[in-house]
């Protein structure tokens, strides 16, 4: 029997995983349905008492069932979350076994394939879980590493995702290049500057070969943040002022509202007080009132999905309309690339200076640079693909599978480690 290593990616919005024979190219197996990617979705049914994962998550929460919708889970390894406990049904649950109920689901996945479920696994994670915290950078690991433990995963390492997406990619070529990874990922952007080639793809360990590695705690939900703050929180409130003229509302309601990990936190009989207090303060208390259909009915997660939808379609659209109809609200806010690209310019600066600084600590020009590789959802956004490639130009832009590489990559990792 041909054993198989396995690599997963636990990623911020998708998931997936990989196995791989020694010598052998990796394949991604379905994890939800017939789909090689998941979303990194739970929602916890109180109506069939149920849990249901990725697009099922997604789907029972966007049908208005009864429940607790999670997403995102990975940007809160390394937080201060981590240390807290979380309502979930009856039961009150620690963030940490939250993401090993996740992980769960994706080693039942494995224990449908024919060969039985590796008990070694290669996690991958970005190069900065937590950004300028080596300390809580190395807790963010640990916690992710203990929760894959306890789902049975005797034997854990990592690999940094966006040499995954190299390594991945290595099995193609038929020369020595030097590249630069850029993987854009939900919660994060990694970049690492490599050496590949056929001859380098022969050796286990590649430490040598990595040039230098750096990343930055932005990705593609951070767009979606910024987009709804700009052009979506001012309908709820954001920006407005007490009837007497003499302060703004208070804004960390508006930023949690477009924080994908954060919206359930406002779920709170205390928000609701809350909001309903400024109400009776507010120049423009119709706008609170959008807010507080937002937490009586749980709409958060439904309105930055319409968010997410509009991002997504003005990457090859120059304009959308982010749309939210249900009792009791009706929106349709136009939005145009350019407003979009001006509420980003902040988050694509600190991609570029994260790319300077690969390029610096690895001692090349960015002429020296002869491939990029570009993987990740938050690639696909012409602004984002433009700042990670403008400066290269005479190399060459390859685009991986912006969702499964890493994955794919991960489980050639570890047949070299593990075979």
């Amino acid at each position: 029997m041909t054993r198989l290593h396995c690599g997963v990616d636990f990623g911020t919005t998708n998931s997936t995983v990989g196995l791989c024979a020694a010598g052998s190219a990796p394949f991604l197996i379905p994890v939800e349905g017939d789909q090689v990617t998941i979303p990194s979705a739970l929602f916890f049914s109180l109506e069939d008492g149920g849990v249901h994962f990725g697009r099922a998550a997604v789907r029972e929460y966007m049908e208005g069932v009864e429940g607790r919708f999670m997403r995102a889970l990975k940007s809160i390894l390394g937080s201060s979350l981590m240390k807290e406990t979380t309502q979930v049904g009856r039961d009150r649950m620690t963030f940490q076994r939250l993401i090993g109920r996740f992980l769960r689901h994706l080693r039942g996945r494995l224990e449908e394939q024919p060969d039985g479920v590796p008990d070694r696994v290669v996690l991958g994670r970005p190069v900065f879980f937590v950004d300028g915290d080596d300390e809580a950078d190395r807790a963010a690991q640990d916690q992710l590493a203990a929760a894959a433990q306890a789902e049975g995963f005797r034997h854990v390492e990592f690999q940094f995702e966006p040499v995954a997406a190299a390594l991945h990619h290595e099995r193609l070529l038929n020369a020595e290049a030097l590249a630069l990874v850029v993987d854009i990922g939900g919660g994060t952007s990694d970049f690492s500057v490599v050496r590949l080639s056929p001859e380098r793809a022969l050796k286990t360990d590649r430490r040598n070969d990595i040039l230098s590695t750096s990343g930055v705690h932005v990705g593609g939900t951070d767009f979606d943040r910024r987009l709804s703050i700009a052009e979506v929180m001012p309908h709820f409130g954001l920006g407005t002022m007490t009837a007497d003229g003499k302060r703004h509302l208070p804004v960390w309601y508006f930023n949690d509202m477009a924080t994908w990990h954060r919206i359930n936190q406002l779920y709170t009989a205390k928000t609701l007080r809350d909001i309903r207090s400024l109400m009776r303060e507010a120049a423009e208390p119709h706008r609170l009132e959008r807010f507080e259909h937002l937490l009586v009915h749980r709409s958060g997660h439904r309105l930055a999905a319409r968010v997410e939808a509009a991002k997504i379609e003005l990457t090859d659209a120059e304009a959308a309309v982010i749309s939210l109809s249900e009792p009791g609200l009706s929106l349709a806010l136009p939005v145009t690339r350019g407003a979009f690209e001006a509420a980003s310019t902040e988050l694509v600066a600190k991609i570029e200076a994260a790319i300077d600084e690969a390029l610096r600590a690895a001692g090349v020009v960015a002429e020296a640079i002869d491939t990029v590789i570009l993987t990740g959802g938050g690639a696909q956004v012409p602004l984002v693909r433009a700042a990670a490639t403008s400066r290269f130009r005479g190399a060459h832009i390859a685009q991986s599978d912006q969702f499964g590489s890493v994955g794919l990559g991960l489980a050639v990792d570890a047949a070299r480690r593990f075979a």
